[in-house]
């Protein structure tokens, strides 16, 4: 079996080709994978090409083309390697959404997503428990990543987004209903009620629930939040349960199945590279008929416009899948360090996200999509909010 440099020789002399001749492609199968970080064998190399150049393709590597099912193939041996190559025709390679760019040994290939072989390999099957393994280890990155942005300068930027504890405290004493406003049509009466906030960050809503009579629990992973939130509470007068932990790690008797609400907000989901741990975990916390809220910045605002005043352009991607680093986002709010703090995000689709939380067993209660209040963003989505039901 040849090593992953004695295959991308082989690859490279073939794709150089094909970008000469301008023709598109996209690598699938295993060589896709590896690309991508997975533990897979490569045995062979496969990849799809633009169908209307096919024939080109034939010609130059010296294979015989088979048709079914609206789909060509060809295969040749180089270097004694086995090189597999498809079309589909009348489709473009181009527009596949699961075709993503990825960056291996300082070359730029173009592949087909994990993703994709998500959505169709069985649950058991070996590629996709690699894959899945896979994604735990981009997922601990990131957490690291998150874990020594938000726990380096998040106390003093609340300081000067909000003010002192005790004044945070009295302004939301004076209103708690608008602290927590766009909710409220989902949740109703809180009092009495258990409710877990993920990933609460600087414990506003939650304190606020509490004020109005609810037993609340925040999980975030930074204890300068926890600090913060933890003061304002104290000075609120009510008692705030904050556990300092990675959500998708947190001790095993939070998961006790007894809430009757869990719910996230506003720039959230993003931090997770796959969806399915997340909707587990929240299962794991609700009770029989207790529900999720899920309230976030609408994919079409994140992924696919930029705004500038009045006009808006269409310049991003809807389906990209591209885990993407940024400034943690409370960066705005720091006057003492100059240092940049990155954290990973994956921006996730709107079917995406229904479906993740569907797959893990919840029923979809509702989906409502809210507009942009400014004038110049009239008609473009800015939030939405999943509600689903265990």
């Amino acid at each position: 079996m040849k090593s992953i440099q004695q295959m991308l020789s082989i690859l490279d002399d073939i794709l150089n080709w094909l970008d000469e001749a301008h023709i598109s492609y996209c690598l699938l199968g295993p060589v896709a994978l590896k690309l991508q970080g997975v533990d897979v064998q490569v045995q062979a190399i496969h990849l799809s090409v633009q169908w209307d150049a096919f024939e080109r393709a034939a010609e130059h590597f010296g294979g015989m083309i088979e048709k079914t099912g609206g789909k060509g193939s060809f295969s040749c041996f180089i270097d004694r390697t086995e090189v597999i190559f498809t079309c589909e025709y009348n489709t473009v390679v181009l527009t596949d959404p699961d075709r993503i760019s990825v960056t291996y040994d300082h070359r730029n290939y173009w592949v087909k997503s994990w993703d994709y072989y998500l959505r169709r390999l069985d649950h058991d099957s070996p590629t996709r428990v690699a894959i899945k393994k896979h994604l735990l280890v981009l997922q601990s990155e990131s957490t690291k990543a998150a874990d020594e942005a938000w726990n380096s300068g998040a106390y003093e930027a609340w300081l000067n987004r909000f003010g002192l504890p005790e004044e945070w405290a009295e302004r939301i004493k004076r209103d708690p209903q608008t602290r927590i406003a766009s909710l409220l049509s989902y949740i109703g009466n809180v009092e009495g009620k258990r409710i877990i906030n993920l990933l609460g960050s600087h414990g506003t809503k939650a304190i606020a629930m509490g004020l109005l009579g609810a037993d609340v629990t925040v999980v975030d992973i930074s204890k300068e939040n926890a600090r913060y939130a933890k003061e304002v509470a104290g000075s609120a007068g009510i008692s705030l349960h904050y556990i300092i932990a990675d959500v998708l790690n947190m001790p095993k008797e939070v998961l006790s199945r007894d809430f009757d609400l869990v719910f996230m907000e506003l720039g959230i989901l993003h931090y997770f590279i796959d969806l399915e741990p997340l909707a587990h975990v929240v299962s794991e916390l609700l009770k029989p008929g207790g529900r999720v809220i899920v309230q976030d910045f609408h994919p079409v605002s994140t992924k696919l416009l930029t705004s500038a005043g009045k006009k808006h352009k269409v310049t991003g991607n809807y389906f990209d899948k591209t885990l993407t680093a940024v400034n943690v986002a409370f960066s705005k709010y720091e006057t003492s360090s100059s240092e940049q703090k990155v954290v990973y995000e994956r921006k996730w689709t709107l079917g995406e996200i229904v479906n993740g939380f569907a797959d893990a067993g919840l029923f979809i209660r509702r989906l409502d999509e809210h507009p942009n209040i400014k004038i110049n963003d009239i008609g473009i989505p800015k939030t939405f909010t999943l509600v689903a039901e265990k």
